[in-house]
């Protein structure tokens, strides 16, 4: 039988193309191993989003050309700089970019001499997170072209991924027993846009997706200026989608945010937050800060970190700015260095950890429903995932001890005891 390896690096978003990836393999003839020294081929799904994820998708391929059989690229490094890669990586035995996905089992039967593999289905998945919980990919590419970012270049224009195709995926992974999914794309927000009529919207997939009966929806990658109100309504009011809001917004200064090319700015983002919280009192935030973007000043950091301590972001992540060739921030000049990008992305973080621990605290004694997702390390230690964290292991965590024995995917309540950074503890009080 043929061994299969799959290393899928980057986001959740190449996930879901490497879940796709291994439902190519008829289970008869191919067997999965992670042992990448007993692999026949092994497949490197790359990302090529910053220039650190270039360096580790390179290393990778690197490391698994020096013990696996034969080693196939594909993913958006592939798709970025599949000529030059070519010439670079000499140790892969096949580059295949994201435009050719179609052709990717033709590629695989010439390569392999295996007749058998299927070509890529997005209603065909090998789902590799937990039994009961999944990601949904709703749409492919973008349209904003912000400047610090070369996605649009690697996945094209936006489009929405066809309405009944993805409600029938949805409804398979509950018949598999998924009980909480994440909406994911490029833009989340605009769904439907480039539908006649600009219908169905985000707004009427969710209604639908609620329809259902999933125990937990929640959105991923919403963009600021595209937050309707009839969306922060809906995710108000219903009981199914998690009151969670995910929303980068890169920073606080406004000069950097038309830099950038963002289509909102200071005001606008912070009559946004304070909307959310109006209508949706119990919503978690979080969001994501570059640090040291071209023409970055010490007043544009101190306009962010202002930002941060009147919003008090539950979740925030931050990463420091690298310039993407081929899109506008790359061409721009007064770049930061970086030891100071650094600096200020420390910064950023001391106070975000500052502010997570307060409100970490403030939830001392709050009783939160969820699903079990694992064992911790003590004894009686479990991990649940509520509303409050999303299952990309970016969030913290919340831990809990249980008298009985619990079962992974069962719904219970957990007591929050205490409070750390970025983690909470708790008790469990009754099965939900």
């Amino acid at each position: 039988m043929t061994k299969v390896g799959l290393v899928s690096l980057g986001c959740a978003k190449n996930l879901v193309d490497s879940e796709m990836i291994l439902a190519m393999f008829p289970h008869d003839r191919f067997a999965f191993t992670s042992n990448a020294e007993e692999a026949d081929f092994i497949i490197v799904n790359t990302c090529g989003f910053i220039e650190s994820a270039k360096r580790e998708s390179i290393d990778k391929i690197l490391e698994l050309a020096q013990n696996a059989g034969k080693v196939i690229v594909v993913g958006c490094l592939a798709e970025r700089y599949g000529d030059e890669l070519k010439e670079l990586l000499p140790e892969a035995d096949l580059i295949v970019p994201i435009k050719d996905y179609a052709h990717l089992h033709e590629y695989l039967r010439t390569l392999t001499g295996e007749d058998t593999i299927a070509p890529m289905n997005p209603l065909r998945r090998v789902v590799s997170t937990a039994p009961f919980t999944a990601y949904l990919r709703i749409s492919e590419g973008c349209n904003n072209f912000c400047s610090f970012c070369a996605i649009p270049f690697i996945r094209g224009r936006f489009v929405s991924r066809p309405y009944e195709e993805i409600l029938t995926e949805a409804k398979k992974l509950k018949e598999d027993g998924v009980k909480e999914i994440s909406l994911i794309s490029q833009d989340t927000t605009i769904y439907g846009s480039d539908f006649p009529g600009k219908k169905p919207s985000i707004c009427d997939l969710l209604r639908a997706l609620e329809e259902i009966g999933f125990y937990s929806i929640r959105l991923l990658y919403l963009y600021p200026s595209e937050i309707s109100d009839e969306l922060i309504d809906l995710i108000a009011s219903s009981k199914i989608i998690a009151h969670y809001f995910d929303i980068p917004v890169q920073c606080a200064s406004d000069k950097l945010l038309k830099l950038m090319k963002r289509h909102c700015d200071q005001k606008e983002t912070v009559a946004l937050f304070k909307k959310i919280r109006e209508k949706c009192p119990d919503a978690v935030l979080r969001t994501t800060l570059i640090a040291g973007f071209s023409g970055e000043t010490i007043e544009d950091q101190r306009q962010t970190l202002k930002f941060l301590e009147d919003i008090r972001f539950d979740h925030m992540g931050c990463f420091t700015y690298s310039p993407e060739e081929g899109t506008y921030g790359a061409t721009l000049p007064h770049r930061v260095r970086p030891s100071t990008k650094q600096r200020r992305m420390n910064e950023l973080m001391a106070l975000q950890r500052k502010i997570s621990y307060a409100n970490n605290k403030a939830r001392i004694g709050e009783v939160m429903e969820g699903l079990v997702i694992g064992r911790g390390s003590k004894k009686n230690e479990y991990l649940l995932r509520s509303y409050w964290n999303a299952p990309d292991d970016i969030d913290g965590s919340i831990y809990f001890v249980s008298d009985r024995e619990l079962e992974l995917g069962e719904v219970v309540k957990v007591r929050i005891d205490s409070a750390f950074v970025y983690d909470l503890y708790g008790t469990l009080v009754e099965s939900a």
